[in-house]
């Protein structure tokens, strides 16, 4: 079985003494493996950027280890780790060029020179900045710096590019066109990469797995189609997936060999016996309530469905996004044509088993989705 290349072990952060202040970063466990692209995934003080700060060394760990090429490097100084940085705040030299502050690992390593320039003129087409090279940082916007300050850190050969909010800065237009050219420089060049991002579609666009990181856990670590298609808890059903997944509370009831759902306000879907898996039907009946989870694309209209009203429909171009109430609240369902609904309109809505995620009421925890275990 091949080794980790990142390995972090009980990884703790307090600001302040050890469990009387602020615990920004809660035993993370995580192995990454050489080649790697990882996204830290969450809001803002979820603790993903003090990881990644505890991993490029400008952190102190308050507890736990953290393992790079097989060294440990916690209690190293950054300039021991063999780490790139790219910082959202750009951290350039403004007092060289843009051109050198991009070439400065490669020239203090005494490349030659016409091989810096052949990594520089690589690196800097490819982020579209070829034409400021001359220019010093001060002279040059905001976004332009960020892309000189990620170039700088991808031009380095060190064992792991840690990313900070890599694109935050760049138009929409200009971050989508970079964000498959920098995954196909990294994957072509084997690096491995951890980046930090509040930008869910950046994530799944870059990242081989995701963290998603709230108040300092790690929720869930795995493929983004894994946590869109099996979120490990409530939470990440919700925050991963936009529009965010429709939740309700439920009652799991049997009714005549049926699996009924009541959802409240006299409404219940109702099931056969065989719509899910023993295990996840014995699961249901036993607890007072449970959370379901749709996600949008997957609630339709169909005549012999649950009646909803609708409240808004908005047409975004390429897809209707109807809003209704339902149950004892709302429900979003996403249609790819233009839906002829007006508010006011009674809708029927279908959630079928297949499409069904539950969670624990009490814990947030997924007990089931399409219809099986968790």
């Amino acid at each position: 079985m091949m080794s980790a290349l990142l390995k972090l072990t009980g990884v703790d952060k307090f600001y302040g003494a050890i469990g009387k202040s602020v615990h920004a970063v809660q035993n993370i466990d995580m192995d990454v493996m050489k080649g790697e692209i990882i996204a830290l995934l969450g809001s803002s003080g979820c603790g993903k950027t003090s990881t990644l700060r505890m991993i490029a060394g400008f952190e102190e760990t308050s507890r736990g280890t953290i393992e790079l090429a097989g060294r440990e490097i916690q209690t190293l100084p950054p300039v021991r780790r063999n780490v790139a940085m790219a910082f959202e705040g750009y951290s350039l030299y403004p007092t060289v060029t843009v051109g050198e502050n991009i070439a400065f690992a490669l020239k203090a390593a005494k490349l030659p020179a016409s091989e810096v320039e052949a990594k520089v003129k690589e690196v800097t087409e490819m982020l579209e900045i070829t034409d400021i090279l001359h220019r010093y940082p001060t002279s040059v916007s905001g976004g332009q710096q960020q892309r000189a300050s990620l170039a700088r850190a991808l031009i380095r050969d060190a064992d792991l590019h840690l990313l900070d909010e890599p694109m935050g800065q760049l138009e929409p237009q200009l971050r989508t066109l970079l964000r498959g050219r920098i995954k196909y420089y990294i994957k072509e060049r084997g690096l491995t990469a951890i980046l930090v991002t509040h930008d869910q579609t950046e994530a799944n666009a870059l990242a081989d797995r995701i963290a998603v990181m709230e108040g300092g856990v790690l929720q869930q670590f795995a493929a983004p189609q894994t946590i869109k298609e099996a979120p490990a808890n409530l939470f990440t059903g919700t925050f991963v997936g936009e529009p965010p997944m429709n939740v309700f509370t439920a009652q799991a009831r049997d009714q005549d060999g049926h699996l009924q759902l009541d959802l409240g306000q006299g409404l219940h879907l109702t099931y056969r016996a065989d719509a899910f898996a023993p295990e996840v039907r014995a699961t249901l009946l036993a607890r007072k309530e449970i959370v379901l989870g749709v996600r949008p694309y997957a609630v339709h209209r169909d005549t012999a469905g649950a009646e909803a009203k609708v409240i808004a429909n908005q047409w975004l171009g390429d897809q209707s996004h109807i809003a209704a109430s339902f149950a004892d609240g709302t429900i979003v369902l996403v249609e790819h044509d233009r839906a002829d609904v007006a508010v006011g309109d009674a809708i029927h809505v279908r959630l079928a088993p297949e499409d069904l995620h539950v969670f624990d009421k009490d814990t947030g925890a997924a007990l089931s989705h399409g219809a099986h275990m968790a």
